[in-house]
């Protein structure tokens, strides 16, 4: 197999095309996975080498020992995992990395951090960062009741899951609204699509826009930013496109949106 520097794209479709790319760009051989039934994708063509999954559909791409098995197996110093299936698995980076292949992307330690969002608001508000009033993990929805009727001033609340994003398992609680019913909404939600029904609350601001930073860090301690995209044009929390550079956006607030951005991920 030589001495060029082997990549095992742990995805599909688009996805693995954009890393296969950039990745013979780079000179690496690239490694492509694939379900039975995604044989004939142009992933499997494109890449210096394909290997078939034993599972059907999504599911394959998710089997953490197999995956690592294959990595392994092929001589693969490096993973990709790309975005969605195993990108944010804290436990899928650990897999990796006990068996010496280098993971192309976060630590597990950042997995859990981020992935938490109640824990990840608290470590923004440590290190200096203005973040909406937010609770821990709510124990049940009289706690949130509690919570919310308390408040003063009074003022709409979300409620969001702990895991996941994507604008799952979110709740906006109005005065006067079914709390229990959202309450039960959002955490039978967050556990269809996370696996992690638990819930906690932030207050609502109605007239905000959302704006995206993305960082980058080599692993040594560099980190930098790719500017900032506005996603404000959503559907029920999620997403529908992606603007960059966000319009109407002075350079001030631009500028300390993007170094808040990279302080939250420099220790």
């Amino acid at each position: 197999m030589g001495n060029q520097r082997r990549l095992l794209i742990a995805n599909r479709g688009e996805i693995a095309l954009r890393i296969i790319r950039t990745a013979q760009e780079y000179g690496l051989h690239t490694v492509a996975i694939y379900s039975v039934d995604d044989e004939d994708s142009l992933h499997v063509r494109r890449a210096d080498e394909a290997i078939r999954l034993i599972g059907v559909g999504p599911a394959a791409y998710l089997d953490i020992d197999e995956i690592t098995s294959i990595a392994v197996a092929t001589n693969c110093q490096m993973i990709h995992p790309g975005y969605g299936f195993l990108s944010e698995s804290s436990t899928f980076v650990r897999s990796i990395e006990n068996t010496g292949v280098v993971f192309v992307g976060p630590t597990p330690e950042q997995m859990e951090l981020f992935g938490n969002k109640s824990a990840a608001c608290n470590y923004a508000r440590k290190k200096g960062v203005p973040v909406l009033g937010s609770s821990s993990v709510l124990n049940s929805c009289d706690e949130f009741i509690e919570l919310f009727e308390n408040a003063r001033p009074r003022k709409a609340h979300i409620i969001k899951a702990v895991s996941g994003g994507g604008g799952r398992g979110m709740r906006v609680v109005n005065i006067g609204d079914n709390i229990r019913q959202l309450w039960d909404q959002a955490a039978s939600e967050a556990l269809a699509a996370f696996g992690d029904g638990r819930l906690y609350a932030e207050e609502y601001c109605d007239d905000a826009r959302h704006i995206e930073i993305q960082v980058i860090g080599d692993g040594q301690g560099s980190v930098t930013h790719l500017w900032e995209r506005d996603c404000s044009l959503q559907r029920r929390h999620q997403k529908i496109i992606e603007i960059t550079p966000a319009p109407n956006l002075n350079n001030g607030l631009r500028n300390k949106l993007l170094d808040a951005a990279v302080s939250l991920a420099v220790e």
